[in-house]
């Protein structure tokens, strides 16, 4: 089982849960970061880290987000690997529980 990074991280990309990452799965894109289901141990610890609350397990994701297994392993593939914490937008609790983002993803 791996982790998931849903749609309510594009825009707000929040970094807290790579610091807690013990294997560096996350990847960062331009709005959003995804996780690499291959690296991902199943671990939980960046779950609750997450302020968006845009992180599931695959077994809870809902299904209205069962797109994002799919574009993290797609996105895990290109963007680069992201291992330390960073500074989210300056309007990122601006975008936090905005619904419809998806097409706001920039690849």
């Amino acid at each position: 089982m791996t982790y998931v990074v849903t749609e309510n991280c594009i825009k707000c990309k929040y970094t807290d849960c790579v610091e807690v990452c013990p294997v560096d799965c996350f990847h960062e894109g331009p709005n959003m970061l995804v996780i690499d289901p291959e690296e991902c141990i199943d671990c939980t610890l960046c779950e609750p880290e997450c302020p968006a609350e845009a992180i599931f397990s695959e077994d809870d994701l809902p299904e209205d987000q069962a797109k994002f297994l799919e574009l993290n392993a797609e996105l895990s593939l290109k963007w680069p690997v992201l291992t330390e914490q960073k500074d989210p937008p300056a309007d990122a609790e601006e975008w936090d529980g905005k619904p419809g983002k998806l097409e706001l993803l920039e690849r």
